[in-house]
This record gives structure tokens, C-alpha cells and sequence, in this order.
């Protein structure tokens, strides 16, 4: 079983345009509501993937109950902690050639108390529990070091942690040793404090989370696929994307598939499968149809060999 830490999550509202222009009205083709956060996202690929996954998160207000009502549709298990606030709702609107865009509320305004409930949880969960993943943005009142508590309680209990986060956050995280990170391209330039726009440079930033204190880090590279770093070296994986409908979740899906597989080359080249999977589906539909073709993924070992003239593309985040 794999335990998710969701401590900002939501209510996430996908609207499918013909085209975005700002200051227009729009009419949606499509809309879609899903339980969002990044460790939702985690525990949703996973579920949707036949793999056992046990999310923790926190609720309150109208929204929250919402969030549960839609979290009791899907195939994992929910230890929904009673907060003090309203959990957040976010809009993204998803054009026909992939481009999204976002508008996401800041979150509830959580307590130490709510902080303290949500590591009794995860405690509780680390007993039966292979991996702990703790992901996204931390809402305000709950502290910057909350990822990096739960670090601190996954290795007291012997449970490897994975951390997403981002910016301070991620940075306390590193401190307490966490066996694994994922950040993408921007989150790496916003750890080391400078651009990354090669193959090089992000496997160069990504031994610099290492010496911090990181395990292995795991970056997600956009178009460029993903690389890993880590005592075994380097391992680049990517895979052509035949039609892109929303890149939202795809590198929450590369986490849960690299997990699911153990980690290493075959965790890199599941979670990138699952990751291209996603990105064909509209909304944040994390799953591809019956039937379809699993995508090629193809791996090749470092020294990074540099391609596309070793460019990345620029990849946001989905938080």
C-alpha cells in the first residue's frame, strides 16, 4: 500500500474552450470535476492502475464535504481529517491543443492542531504502508516545514517518503533525508537558484537535491520526458505523445507509476508510460481507454547525451 499526504487539496473544475482569449465570455464543450492535489492525483493513478493506495487528507466547509462525496466515487481508501477551513476550489481551462489554464485559490487557513491531526494519520497509516508520499502546496497557517514533518515521521517509522513540493517547502524537505523527490524543470531552477535548459544542467541541479540530502530525485522534463538520478547514475526516459488533451496530473501519474514498479529503470519507464497515458485524456482523466495502445517508452543511460539541441521545453506546475 502506498500512503498518499494531500495537505492542500480540492475541488478541481476542468473546463474544456474551443479557444481562450482573455476579457472574452466562453461557452465550455465539456466539463469535468475531480478531487484534486497532488497526492490525490498520486492515489487516483494508482487506484485507476489496479494498485492499492490510501490517501490522507484534510476537509471542512460546503467544499469539503463536496471533496469527499467525489473521493467516495473512486477505488482507494480516504482518511479524511476534519479541518478548521474550507477546502480550496480551482478552475483550469483546457484548449484543444493542450494549453491550460490555471486559476488556483491558496487554501485553507489550517492550525497546528490540524497540522498535528494530519502526522497522527500518517503515523497510524506508515504501519502498513510501503511508501509514503507527501505532495503539493502547503496552505497558509500550516508551515513550511509540514512536508519535512512528514519526512521526519516516514523515517521514524522505517517507511521510505516521497516528496513534490516546491520552493521552501521542498528545500525543508531535502534537510530531513527523504528518499525520493520529484520536482519538475522550474521547481529544480527554483531549488539551485539558476535556469535549467539542457539535459546537463538538470542532472547537474539534480546531484545538487542529492548532496542536500535527497535520495534520488526524479524530474520531470516536459516534452524532454523525465530523468533519474541517483546511486545507480543517470537514467533519461521519454516518449512521443501523439496527441496531447491536458498535461494536468501527468506528473503526479509519473510518480504513482514509478512507485508502483518498485522504483529504478522499470519504475522510470512505467511512470513515464502512465505519464503519456494521461496526457492523452481531457480533464485530469489520469487513465487511458480499454484497449489502447501502451505507449513506447525509451530509456537510455547516462552520461546524458544531449538531443532536440539538448533543450528543454518549459513545464508548469500543476499546483
Amino acid at each position: 500500500m502506498i500512503a498518499t499526504v494531500t495537505p492542500n487539496p480540492s475541488v478541481d473544475r476542468t473546463l474544456d474552450v474551443e479557444a481562450f482569449v482573455p476579457g472574452s465570455l466562453h461557452r465550455a464543450l465539456h466539463v469535468h470535476v475531480h478531487p484534486g492535489g497532488k497526492g490525490v492525483n498520486v492515489a487516483r493513478a494508482l487506484a485507476a492502475h489496479g494498485e492499492e493506495a490510501h490517501a490522507i487528507v484534510p476537509y471542512g466547509g460546503a467544499e469539503g464535504e463536496q471533496l469527499l462525496g467525489l473521493l467516495e466515487q473512486r477505488e482507494f481508501r480516504v482518511r479524511a481529517v476534519p479541518a478548521g477551513d474550507r477546502v480550496r476550489m480551482n478552475i483550469a481551462i483546457v484548449e484543444p491543443d493542450g494549453t491550460v489554464t490555471k486559476v488556483n485559490e491558496p487554501g485553507p487557513t489550517l492550525a497546528e492542531r490540524d497540522a498535528e491531526a494530519l502526522l497522527t494519520a500518517v503515523r497510524a497509516l506508515a504501519r502498513d504502508a510501503a511508501w509514503i508520499v507527501t505532495c503539493g502546496s502547503v496552505p497558509p497557517g500550516l508551515g513550511v516545514d509540514f512536508h519535512a514533518r512528514v519526512v521526519h515521521a516516514g523515517r521514524a517509522a522505517g517507511v521510505p517518503v516521497a516528496v513534490d513540493a516546491s520552493g521552501d517547502a521542498l528545500l525543508a524537505a531535502i534537510a530531513e533525508r527523504p528518499a525520493l523527490v520529484k520536482p519538475n524543470r522550474r521547481e529544480l531552477e527554483d531549488a539551485v537558484g539558476r535556469a535549467v535548459a539542457t539535459l546537463e544542467e538538470a542532472v547537474a541541479a539534480a546531484e545538487e537535491l542529492r548532496d542536500a540530502g535527497a535520495g534520488e530525485v526524479l524530474a520531470s522534463l516536459g516534452a524532454d520526458g523525465a530523468v533519474l538520478v541517483g546511486d545507480a547514475g543517470v537514467l533519461v526516459a521519454e516518449s512521443a505523445v501523439t496527441e496531447v488533451r491536458s498535461t494536468v496530473g501527468a506528473g503526479d501519474t509519473l510518480l504513482a507509476g514509478y512507485l508502483a514498479a518498485g522504483g529504478g529503470e522499470a519504475g522510470l519507464e512505467r511512470g513515464v508510460s502512465w505519464a503519456t497515458e494521461s496526457i492523452g485524456q481531457p480533464g485530469t482523466s489520469l487513465l487511458a481507454p480499454a484497449g489502447a495502445p501502451a505507449p513506447v517508452v525509451l530509456l537510455h543511460h547516462g552520461p546524458v547525451e544531449a538531443h532536440d539541441n539538448g533543450r528543454l521545453v518549459r513545464e508548469e506546475s500543476g499546483e
